[in-house]
């Protein structure tokens, strides 16, 4: 048995689907379950089953968090006095350009990051909130993953 998680993205072919065997499966096996979902993306390989829940958690659910994110972009977007077509597809394309930059350079996403924050610039202004060790993204983000980790072993326990 190969078990496996894709993602939303795979309708477009831009997924990433975690796999992992359980101890019958051969080399060549894990191989064509790769082959065949190279079709809707990426694979990647996890160590144990336990990492599947965080899987889950992170890539499972990840995309409705991009989504809401564009959804969040957009608003403020409205708020600072953009038509609401126009901030939606400034925050899309901004989120798609992004995404893309960071698969595709060979910098960490911590880089692409410093590579367009100015010092003292708008920037830097908008990351002293976001990247707020209390009250920021961060945090934010790791009671996300949590809470989706959480559950997905309470439904595969229940």
């Amino acid at each position: 048995v190969i078990r496996s998680i894709p993602n939303t993205p795979a309708a477009v072919k831009q997924g990433v689907t975690a796999i992992i065997g359980n101890a019958r499966v051969s080399e060549v096996q894990l191989q064509m379950a790769e082959t065949l979902l190279s079709a809707i993306g990426q694979t990647v390989r996890l160590e144990t089953e336990d990492q599947m829940d965080a899987v889950t958690g992170l890539s499972g659910s990840g995309p409705a968090y991009v989504f809401h994110m564009i959804d969040c972009l957009a608003k403020a977007g409205e708020a600072q006095g953009l038509a609401p077509d126009l901030a939606m597809t400034l925050a899309k394309a901004t989120v798609a350009g992004s995404g893309a930059l960071a698969q595709q350079s060979d910098e960490t996403p911590s880089q692409l990051r410093v590579n367009v924050t100015s010092p003292n610039g708008t920037t830097q202004a908008g990351l002293d909130v976001l990247m707020h060790p209390d009250t920021g993204l961060p945090p934010l983000m790791v009671k996300t993953i949590d809470a989706a980790t959480k559950r997905s072993k309470e439904l595969a326990n229940g």
